[in-house]
């Protein structure tokens, strides 16, 4: 729409209904570190309980000093539950937390814990548009997290930026 001087507004940008979230907000900059527990086993495969204890007391466990440390399995070794629990010993006075899994398993329960805290009953009748550009890692599950969060509260949900979105939702009129 063009204004008396010429100017072209964009009423959507204008509009107080519409709201972009940029979930990349909500990323933790907490360095993540992750540890293959195939390193501690029997030729790598077999967990032998003296040889798993002996790994873990030589491991080098400052490297993690002050991380979120994520532990998870290369191979198809069988890992019993005191294997997670006595690595969880030796890490525990050098990370920020430990977890279990991949990288996008420990960002997502990063997301997740923030999105948690989120009001999102403000976002009711709103256009909101989850942006999709990031210079930081934002795993799909993210997205879907905050879609399910934001459905029971939106007018409209749109994916992308405002001037090239993907409309996902539209509540009945």
């Amino acid at each position: 729409m063009a204004t008396a001087e010429g100017e072209i507004v964009n009423k959507i940008k204008k509009s107080d209904k519409l709201v972009t979230i940029d979930l990349q907000q909500f990323y933790d900059d907490t360095p993540v570190e992750t540890l293959d527990i195939k390193a501690f086993l029997y030729e790598g495969l077999i967990l032998k309980e003296d040889h798993f204890r002996d790994q873990l007391e030589q491991h080098d466990w400052l490297q993690y000093q002050n991380t979120y440390l994520t532990i998870y399995c290369s191979t198809d070794a069988i890992i019993t539950r005191w294997a997670y629990m006595l690595i969880a010993r030796y890490a525990r006075p050098h990370v920020r937390e430990i977890f279990e899994g991949g990288e996008e398993d420990i960002l997502f329960e990063l997301y997740r814990r923030k999105l948690d805290a989120v009001d999102w009953e403000q976002y009711t009748d709103k256009f909101v548009l989850l942006k999709g550009c990031s210079d930081k890692p934002v795993p799909e599950s993210v997205y879907l997290h905050a879609t399910k969060k934001l459905l029971p509260h939106v007018a409209k949900l749109m994916y992308g930026e405002a001037c090239s979105n993907v409309p996902v939702y539209r509540r009945p009129r």
